[in-house]
């Protein structure tokens, strides 16, 4: 009987918690909504105050959509609001082609920072690197301005030029840049074969990066005849500062079998998602290695993580950016749209490079172009090197057939391209040497 008494006593007791637990969430509902409405209220408030006390007349339009972009600038430096031509101008890079002067930048304490620079582009034929912080535009300071400020003040008509105030580490003191605007129409992918490796450029996500992969690849094993000639693939993701997410996931797919390639995480459960590989590799296992700097952010960085954590590809340069957010474009009445932030993104270890950026497994800094020493006019480097074959009289080789003599003459050849690649990029010669590499023990095996 004691323990029927202690039974119903302990359900009354829970059914009491119950009760509790159903009206507290009312009632916090209730609290929210009554605080949400008396913002808005004060919002009203302040707008109906602007418009009839101000200086001067006002456009109640623009005051709303300031009113929005601070709001949303608010929460992060990669959220914004943009009017109808800022949204059009979005979805038209999507595609591949805009007007401006071929530059990503982001905010960092009210100033405007370089991502990178897009390849082939006026910032990048004028020397703009990543990292750089433009103060001001044609005089004209940054300082205080929204990012979507700030950028339209760096756009304008094409052929017209602009004059770009900026801070870089290492210089003590700013510096102008002048830059004439241009067309921008940005390759996503660009793909070369040098000394039997694939090197693929892949300069942006957009629409056109997944194509221009593919079709890089089959043009380059057309010329290497077959897979059979090449010894790797360098995937360049260096000064890449991302674009579509889903054509991230697409090219890391086209290099893995199987497994995740990336997972984002937001708060409502539509913002929560993993992408698998499926079956197919393009260059079907051969080695890859990846180059990123600290210019190669979002998108980049999805490639890399994910190549990495399956070890498909060793990642070579310098740490990356560090931008591991989501941001979803959303369509607003009007015509306009917001850039917000819903999602973070995860390798498929379940690591977030989120202001950590993506460590590379082999770090290589990109030296700077050394100048010529003071009375040499680089006489040194032309004057043929002393061998025994240079000598009068020397012995000839006779134990050499002709076709090991034209192999050792093109091996030659490449070591040369190879030792004049080092001098024009560093990073991409120690990434094909590491294939190279790669490719010599496999033979011997």
């Amino acid at each position: 009987m004691r323990r029927f008494v202690i039974a119903a006593v302990t359900g009354a007791a829970v059914g009491l918690g119950s009760a509790a637990y159903v009206a507290g969430p009312l009632m916090a509902q209730t609290s929210t909504d009554a605080e949400h409405y008396r913002q808005l209220e004060l919002f009203g408030d302040v707008l109906d105050r602007i418009r009839s006390t101000y200086v001067e007349d006002v456009d109640s339009k623009e005051l709303v959509e300031a009113a929005i972009n601070g709001m949303l600038t608010s929460l992060d430096p990669h959220s914004s609001f943009l009017s109808k031509d800022a949204a059009d101008d979005m979805r038209v890079e999507t595609r591949g082609a805009f007007g401006g002067l071929g530059i990503q930048v982001s905010q960092e304490e009210g100033f405007v920072k370089v991502i990178s620079p897009m390849d082939d582009t006026p910032a990048a034929a004028a020397g703009m690197q990543p990292g750089d912080f433009i103060t001001h535009v044609d005089e004209v300071g940054l300082l205080g301005l929204t990012l979507n400020e700030a950028v339209d003040m760096l756009r304008g008509p094409i052929g017209s030029t602009v004059i770009l105030t900026v801070v870089r580490e290492g210089i003590a003191e700013p510096f102008d840049v002048p830059i004439t605007r241009d067309e921008i129409k940005v390759p996503a992918v660009s793909t070369n074969l040098v000394n039997d490796i694939i090197v693929q450029r892949i300069a942006t996500f957009n629409d056109q990066t997944l194509p221009g992969v593919e079709e890089g690849i089959a043009d380059a094993l057309d010329e290497a005849g077959g897979l059979e000639g090449i010894d790797g693939l360098v995937l360049d993701l260096r000064n890449n500062p991302g674009g579509l997410l889903n054509q991230a996931i697409f090219v890391s797919d086209a290099f893995l079998e199987q497994g995740e390639i990336v997972s984002t995480r937001g708060r409502g459960t539509r913002d929560n998602s993993r992408a698998m590989a499926r079956d197919g590799d393009l260059v079907k296992g051969k080695p890859i290695v990846v180059l990123i700097n600290g210019g190669s952010a979002s998108a980049s960085e999805i490639v890399a993580g994910a190549l990495q954590d399956h070890q498909r590809a060793i990642i070579v340069g310098t740490k990356s950016f560090g931008k591991g957010s989501v941001q979803t474009l959303l369509n607003v009445p009007g015509g306009g749209a917001m850039r917000l932030t819903t999602a973070r993104y995860y390798t498929p270890s379940g690591r977030s490079i989120q202001a950590l950026g993506v460590a590379p497994d082999i770090i290589v800094e990109q030296p700077p172009a050394a100048p010529p020493v003071d009375g040499a006019d680089g006489e040194d480097e032309d004057r043929p090197q002393r061998t025994e074959r240079s000598l009068r009289g020397s012995l000839e080789n006779d134990s050499l057939t002709e076709e090991q003599r034209i192999q050792i003459e093109a091996e030659e050849a490449q070591a040369e391209e190879s030792a004049k690649l080092r001098d024009e990029d560093y990073q991409l010669a120690y990434a094909i040497d590491i294939l190279k590499g790669l490719a010599a023990i496999a033979t011997d095996d």
